[in-house]
């Protein structure tokens, strides 16, 4: 009779039978049988990234426009190239959200109007990855 360890540290041991070689294989740990064809799972796999990428992407924009809220709120200096930088791509961003509402206040128009981009941004970004991650 035959002994052998597994990689999980059990004795196993041979009956004696002659049966086949898979029919006597221990499983070995971490080891997980592919289920699906390989375009199968490499549409998961290019869906899971490009899911990723969207959200991130959606989170990115999220933030530069609550830093261009921040700043014009908080009356930064326009003259430093960050607030400059940042600023100017939130003009970009925010497009048909920038005049949506025009109170008399400059800063009450920047945190209404660009935070209401935000949050589209921030919600649309979040909906597609979640449709896209659906895609397998």
């Amino acid at each position: 009779m035959a002994r052998w360890r597994s990689k999980s540290g059990n004795v196993a041991q041979d009956s004696g039978r002659d049966e086949s070689s898979a029919d006597r294989t221990v499983p070995q740990a971490g080891r997980h049988r592919p289920d699906g064809d390989p375009l199968r799972r490499g549409l998961a796999r290019a869906a899971g990234v490009a899911a990723t990428v969207v959200a991130v992407a959606a989170t990115v924009v999220t933030v530069v426009l609550a830093l261009h809220i921040a700043f014009v709120v908080f009356s930064a200096n326009p003259a430093n190239p960050i607030v400059r930088t940042v600023n100017d791509r939130a003009e970009g961003l925010a497009w048909e959200f920038r005049d949506m509402f025009t109170p008399k206040d400059e800063r009450v128009a920047v945190l209404v109007n660009y935070g209401i981009a935000a949050v589209v941004y921030l919600i649309a970004g979040r909906v597609g990855a979640g449709l896209i991650r659906r895609i397998r």
